[in-house]
């Protein structure tokens, strides 16, 4: 049997061992995939690596973020290690402050370097970078940070961005060559120390996404045998666009797969017959995709205000048709508005973290619209619902359909003439709503007009079995846009807005400082392709 000391020796002999090698880490964060992963690709070339994560408390503690992302990053580590197993290594996980983890590293290895991409994220995400970015330079590391995507960093205009983003989408795969003598050893792993994750994130939901690399390419791969050919028919459909449309979202927002590997793809895909049309409007959406991403990075005071300063003043009311703040706000977050397809979207999100675009902006209109709530009380609300939250889009697209840019087409979404419209049958109501399942197609957009009989017909009491309207759409749509619009208006919001346009909308060759500013038609049009 061992005596104490000689275990104790052994453990010297195994920390003076992993000592004598030198790391690179590669600090995984919405980049959680193994393939064109620049940091690691680089990293590897340099030397030893460790690839590590970190569950950190102030995102955990943040009201943008709610178990369903966790469990999704969890999923997505747990498809790296089974990818990274044949190596003999593994993505260490740190529960804590991402420097108390590297701390912990440190203890164990000698740390060359450290490797990350970019993060466009919230502001205590930039407050921590800078955090270590102090931290390696008292510990004498350098850190390495690479381009996420085509987002330019200090970017004082548009002109040479869409260039910029073509050259990033069509360049070669920053692709990584992993071997086991080039990746510290699950042994070596063993000697940090261990965090036990809370059990519920590491239980699978049947009802969302699951996350991983692997995952990632399988829906992209089902994506391209069939379900995409709708795709540009579908995309603003509740119902059908669950399927036709590609539903990597989630995946491009943790970084399962890049933006480029999309790209490419698509541009591999389309040459097929039968693909074009659908195809070129999907490559349309990530090149905007991106232009939000840039924009969010050029303005993230946009988190806490609007991006068009002028609206600051703007002042919503604290009783609006008879509502508090208080009765508005949570009816609109518990699904129960009275408005059918209204309260089916927001069920939908609670139970499987994802609906489709114009949904999500008729979400969004319904609270700073006819609800009049200051957007700010909806935005951190939506942000932990959807599975596929990207700061960097969510709040550009939130202020855009809430009116509060100054240079948008100013959208209020009529829910019935969108559930007319976008859910016909009703397929997409009834299925979360089923106290509305008995009723006929041209009565569930409008159940309110059912009569005493119709309900006892339809087993459907309002007000027992389904709500009716808190608000009178007609009336709060009218008062919301006199409101915007005369807001719009104002000499400061304008000037407000030329800034905005001037800083994000590219010039080209004809136009000038002086035609891009120009109000009328030109501004109606530069407005609309913002939108």
């Amino acid at each position: 049997m061992a005596t104490e000391m000689q275990l104790v020796n052994g453990a010297q002999t195994l920390q003076e061992n992993v000592h004598k090698d030198r790391v690179n880490i590669v600090w995984l964060k919405r980049d959680l995939r193994l393939s064109d992963h620049e940091p690691l690709a680089e990293s590897t070339q340099a030397g030893l690596t460790l690839l590590y994560y970190a569950f950190e408390p102030l995102l955990i503690d943040d009201p943008h973020y709610e178990e369903r992302h966790w469990r999704f990053i969890w999923q997505s580590i747990q498809d790296l290690n089974i990818q990274l197993s044949p190596y003999n290594t593994r993505v260490y996980v740190y529960y804590g402050d991402a420097i108390d983890g590297l701390n912990e590293i440190k203890k164990i290895f000698k740390v060359a370097n450290l490797y990350s991409h970019e993060e466009v994220g919230l502001l205590s995400t930039f407050n921590r970078d800078k955090d270590v970015k102090n931290w390696c330079k008292t510990q004498n590391i350098t850190w390495f940070e690479s381009a996420t995507g085509a987002v330019m960093r200090g970017m004082k205009n548009r002109n040479q961005w869409d260039s910029h983003w073509q050259t990033i989408m069509k360049a070669e795969l920053s692709q990584a060559v992993l071997s086991s003598s080039g990746l510290v050893s699950a042994e070596k792993l063993a000697s940090l120390p261990e965090f036990i994750l809370p059990v519920s994130w590491t239980q699978p939901n049947k009802f969302m996404l699951k996350g991983g690399e692997t995952w990632a390419h399988k829906m992209l791969q089902s994506f391209f045998a069939e379900r995409g050919k709708n795709y540009q028919y579908d995309i603003s459909k509740p119902h059908e666009s669950r399927k036709s449309c590609s539903r990597l979202s989630p995946y491009l927002a943790w970084g399962n797969i890049s933006v480029r590997q999309f790209y490419q793809s698509i541009l591999l895909k389309r040459t097929e017959k039968g693909w074009k049309r659908s195809l070129d409007a999907v490559a349309s959406r990530l090149h905007w995709h991106c232009h939000f991403i840039q924009k969010f990075e050029s303005e993230h005071q946009m988190q806490w205000r609007p991006v068009n300063k002028a609206y600051s003043e703007l002042t919503y009311p604290k009783v609006h048709l008879g509502l508090t703040i208080e009765e508005r706000l949570i009816k609109w977050q518990q699904g129960e508005t009275g408005y059918p397809l209204v309260d089916a979207c927001m069920l939908c999100l609670v139970k499987t973290g994802y609906i489709n675009f114009r949904m999500r902006a008729m979400l969004v209109s319904f609270l700073c619209h006819h609800l009049l709530l200051d957007w700010r009380l909806g935005v951190t609300h939506l942000a932990k619902l959807f599975l596929d939250f990207e700061p960097g889009i969510h709040y550009p697209q939130f202020q855009m359909q809430s009116g509060v840019t100054g240079t948008n087409i100013i959208r209020v979404y009529n829910p019935v003439k969108q559930s007319l419209e976008k859910d016909t049958q009703g397929t997409f109501i009834r299925t979360w709503l089923p106290s509305l399942s008995e009723i006929p197609n041209e009565m569930i957009h409008t159940p309110w007009d059912l009569t005493p009989m119709e309900q006892q017909l339809y087993q459907c009491q309002l007000g027992v079995d389904y709500p009716l309207p808190i608000i009178d759409i007609n009336e709060a749509g009218k008062i919301a846009r006199d409101l915007l619009w005369s807001f719009q208006k104002r000499i400061d919001t304008s000037k407000e807005s030329q800034r905005i346009l001037s800083k994000h909308v590219r010039r080209t060759k004809k136009s000038s400082k002086a035609s891009l500013l120009t109000k009328g038609k030109k501004d109606k049009k530069d407005k609309k392709a913002m939108s």
